[in-house]
């Protein structure tokens, strides 16, 4: 059990969570009333604070804005039957978090200091918490340079906060996608496994690009032969082909996401052989072709599990299987919910009560 760390509240004078709708909640674009805020300098981490949500000051100067030092999560807070809330997996998201600041020479943020605030930011906004099907509190942390400087150097200085929204789906229809073979992600040996803001943005004109063509996302290649796949979109990348699970294994460039790993031992535990490995682009499209490829998806927190229904592939589409009732992506969806939720046992300890 964490100490409980004394965290200088102040509690909004004007709440917004009356413009909430439940039943009509637009991803991303309705924060909740507060949020969590730490600065690091001298060494250290200073005293934590929950303040309105609200904009901030930064200098024209700031470190981040110049020389991109930025990292963040995505997790979700759920609420059950019984309106309890529960995190899922956030020691995870901040091991994840500082494997992030690690290669971005930024400092680690202390257990401590992340659960406590997460969880009294949580409390105080438990009403912000949806509980219609297929809803969450989204939760975003993130830590971002802020010495005033004009220097290529590491920051000396830091801010880390974490603020909510309610959230519905990500996605609510199967995806268009295509594989990439010009543009690239990220490259061997680069940031590609962790969650800063760079990587993010040189995502966006190829996808805009993407995008244009009538496809929702795409399927990111690798860089010395555009060859093997790495994610999709902004999700991990899975497919079922002839009854194996089959997904790109982990490498520098590649994200280690919290529900691809939740999905591989789900599948383990079903008695589903998971193999993790390099994936051609070839190899899915003669899975295709033939028969076998029998579902392909985009997994992330955003998301949870994206099923993929066109792949376009050196300038054709191809059309995959829709996944119907009893199809593994719709009983892993159901399974994860059921955890989160609280209506099936959370075996593997994924669940955090706040």
């Amino acid at each position: 059990m964490l100490e409980t760390l004394t965290i200088r509240t102040q509690r909004t004078t004007a709440s917004r969570l009356q413009h909430l709708d439940p039943d009509h909640i637009e991803f991303g674009k309705i924060f909740a009333d507060h949020m969590f805020a730490v600065d690091y300098h001298d060494g250290e981490w200073q005293t934590p604070q929950i303040v309105p949500y609200g904009d901030m000051a930064v200098s024209p100067a700031n470190s981040a804005l110049h020389y991109g030092q930025a990292i963040f999560e995505g997790m979700k807070a759920y609420k059950n039957a019984q309106g309890q809330i529960a995190l899922f997996r956030p020691t995870d998201n901040l091991h994840r978090l500082n494997a992030s600041a690690e290669r971005m020479c930024m400092p680690a943020i202390l257990e401590e200091l992340f659960m406590q605030g997460l969880t009294q930011l949580i409390r105080l906004d438990a009403d912000w918490v949806p509980n219609t099907p297929g809803s969450a509190l989204y939760i975003r942390p993130f830590m971002f340079a802020t010495d005033g400087f004009i220097g290529v150097r590491p920051s000396e200085s830091y801010r880390f906060m974490i603020f909510t929204c309610p959230v519905g789906l990500y996605y609510n229809k199967p995806l268009r996608v295509r594989f990439e073979e010009k543009y690239v992600r990220s490259a061997e040996g680069g940031a590609g496994f962790a969650k800063n803001a760079g990587n993010y943005g040189a995502a966006m004109y190829p996808t805009k690009l993407a995008q244009q063509e009538g496809y929702n996302q795409l399927i990111w290649t690798d860089s010395s032969e555009h060859r093997y796949v790495e994610e999709s979109g902004t999700m991990n990348a899975i497919f079922v082909i002839d009854g194996k699970l089959v997904t790109p294994a982990l490498s520098t460039s590649i994200l280690d996401g919290i529900t691809r790993r939740s999905i591989l031992q789900l599948a383990r535990d079903w008695g589903m052989t998971v193999e993790e490995r390099k994936v051609s682009a070839t190899e899915v499209m003669d899975a295709q072709a033939n028969g076998t490829l029998q579902e392909a998806f985009g997994v992330g927190t955003a998301a949870t599990i994206a099923p993929i229904a066109v792949i376009g592939y050196q300038g054709h589409d191809y059309e995959l299987p829709t996944p119907g009732p009893g199809s593994f992506s719709q009983r892993m969806s159901e399974a994860l919910s059921a955890i989160r939720t609280g209506a099936a046992p959370d075996t593997h300890g994924w669940m955090v009560e706040v």
